[in-house]
């Protein structure tokens, strides 16, 4: 109990303000976000992606392969060798198996570097390689 004569007086103890229980909250609130928010990889370029009156809408999670107009290799934002596309992929499956492969290609590209991008994700192990459109009046 505070002693109002005492403190009057100015001989009341130091009352202290204990920090600890206010950092730890907040490194708790820190690690709950932090594991909370979902990481979207993009593919690193903008490419105009063909049409499809087919196309399926399906969620983004999985593995993301650009190939831009000019027929670069783009994966997790860097350009790459189509070559060196199979490791990358297989590193990338190792980590989550059952995820699947998109690849976002340039309406413009050549359909050779797509099959070979496609073909170098099936040969990593990939069992459900995509290929990414736009629905038919979609904006």
């Amino acid at each position: 109990m505070i002693n109002i004569k005492n403190s009057i007086r100015g001989n009341s103890e130091r009352v202290d303000i204990n920090m600890g229980p206010l950092v730890d909250m907040v490194f708790l609130l820190l690690i709950f976000f932090v594991v909370t928010t979902s990481f979207v990889k993009e593919t690193g370029i903008e490419v105009q992606r063909a049409t499809a009156s087919t196309a399926e809408v399906k969620n983004q999670s999985g593995v993301m392969v650009g190939v831009s107009s000019d027929g670069e290799v783009y994966f997790d934002g860097k350009k790459i060798d189509v070559r060196s596309l199979r490791a990358l992929v297989e590193r990338s499956l190792a980590e989550n198996p059952d995820t699947g492969v998109i690849v976002v290609a340039d309406k413009d590209s050549e359909t050779g570097i797509v099959i070979q991008a496609m073909d170098q994700c099936r040969l990593a192990g990939a069992l459900k390689v995509s290929l990414a459109a736009k629905r038919t009046g979609a904006e």
